[in-house]
């Protein structure tokens, strides 16, 4: 797509792309997913834009509930990009699913958020949930929440992928 001056005034966007969704299993999806959002990524090293533009396309591919991202700020998690209903705006390190993530830098999968101790109820539609440290020189200086309407959304497959997607994101 060509960058310039459309009728009406309308300009396109020179960075404009279209995502392809791809069906079949959950691998293969992701497999095709990743290099879309390597071509999202390149050359932009604005973290908010970055961070959307990644947030957009595992909403748009997948159909999660809630999928964004949450960046700590001094001792809390603060809301950052997010594609999905409203969220909660401030987590404290050990709280809930997101905070406990940062707490311990590890990926946490919770099929049933009902039984995870503490679990902070953004939204009451939210069933399972995954949340990926993003981790930088021993660091861990925001989470990527992703959160389904079913339950038991979320595997070590979702695992696997999220956690090269976060390792694609410039911080």
């Amino acid at each position: 797509m060509q960058s310039g001056k459309l009728n009406r005034g309308l300009y396109l966007c020179p960075m404009a792309e279209d995502l392809t969704i791809s069906i079949g299993d959950k691998a293969d999806q992701y497999q095709s997913l990743i290099p879309q959002i390597q071509g999202l990524l390149e050359g932009e090293n604005d973290l908010v834009a970055n961070l959307a533009n990644v947030a957009a396309a595992l909403k748009e591919q997948f159909g999660w509930l809630w999928v964004g991202f949450y960046l700590v700020k001094g001792d809390e998690l603060v809301l950052g990009p997010f594609q999905g209903p409203v969220a909660c705006t401030r987590i404290r390190k050990g709280r809930g699913v997101c905070g406990s993530s940062w707490a311990t830098a590890r990926t946490l999968v919770v099929p049933d958020v009902e039984q995870f101790p503490g679990h902070i109820a953004c939204s009451s539609s939210s069933r399972s949930e995954i949340v990926v440290p993003i981790i930088r020189n021993g660091a861990v200086l925001g989470v990527l929440d992703a959160d389904s309407a079913e339950w038991n959304q979320y595997d070590a497959i979702d695992q696997e992928y999220l956690e090269k997607i976060t390792a694609l994101i410039l911080w």
